[in-house]
C-alpha cells in the first residue's frame, strides 16, 4: 500500500482563551467559519495534507486550551512538536501581551527563536494557508537531511530556528486590525 504523505509535522496552536484558535485550525483543515464555536476543552486536533516543495505533508494540528486550568494539560503536549503557533485577538492588546507568557512556556523547546508575522482571518479565510504552509515550508527547508517524523510516530525533534520575517507587535493600531498570527518554530 502506497505511502499517503512523506512526512509528518506535529504544530500547535497556543494562545489565550478566545482569541480564535478553534476558528483558524477549522478554517485551515476544513475551509469553514462558524462565530459560535465554544471554548476548548483539554485539547483537539485537526489534519491536512499540503504540498511543499514537492513533498506530501501531513500536517497534524493541535489546538490547545487557552484557559490557565488546562495549562498543566497543554503544556504536556509541546513535547515532539515541530511547529508552534501563537495565536492572539488583534482587537485584545492583553493577549498580545500575552504572547510572552505562551513563549516563557515553549522556550525549553528551542533555545533561539525567531517570528514571523502573519495577519490572518478565520472567518474571510485571509492568510490562513498561507501561515501554515510557511511554517510547514521552513520546517521541511530547515530540517535538511535529517530523518523526519515517521508515519508510527507521531513525535519528533524541536526545528531549527527561522529567520525573522518582521519583528515586534504590529504597526497598526489594535482596533483597527482584523486578526493575527504569530509563528514560532518549536
Amino acid at each position: 500500500m502506497a505511502k499517503a504523505y512523506d512526512h509528518l509535522f506535529k504544530l500547535l496552536l497556543i494562545g489565550d482563551s478566545g482569541v480564535g484558535k478553534t476558528c483558524l485550525i477549522i478554517r485551515f483543515a476544513e475551509d469553514n467559519f462558524n462565530s459560535t464555536y465554544i471554548s476548548t476543552i483539554g485539547i483537539d486536533f485537526k489534519i491536512r495534507t499540503v504540498d511543499i516543495e514537492g513533498k506530501k505533508i501531513k500536517l497534524q494540528v493541535w489546538d490547545t486550551a487557552g484557559q490557565e486550568r488546562f495549562k498543566t494539560i497543554t503544556t504536556a503536549y509541546y513535547r515532539g512538536a515541530m511547529g508552534i503557533i501563537l495565536v492572539y485577538d488583534i482587537t485584545d492588546e492583553k493577549s498580545f501581551e500575552n504572547i510572552q507568557n505562551w513563549m516563557k512556556s515553549i522556550k525549553e523547546l528551542a533555545r533561539e527563536h525567531g517570528i514571523r508575522f502573519f495577519e490572518t482571518s478565520a472567518k474571510s479565510s485571509v492568510n490562513v494557508d498561507e501561515a501554515f504552509s510557511s511554517l510547514a515550508r521552513d520546517i521541511l527547508l530547515k530540517s535538511g537531511a535529517r530523518r523526519l517524523v515517521s508515519r508510527e510516530m507521531a513525535a519528533g525533534p524541536p526545528v531549527p530556528p527561522c529567520s525573522p520575517a518582521t519583528s515586534g507587535p504590529p504597526s497598526a493600531p489594535w482596533a483597527e486590525r482584523r486578526g493575527g498570527l504569530d509563528l514560532s518554530p518549536g
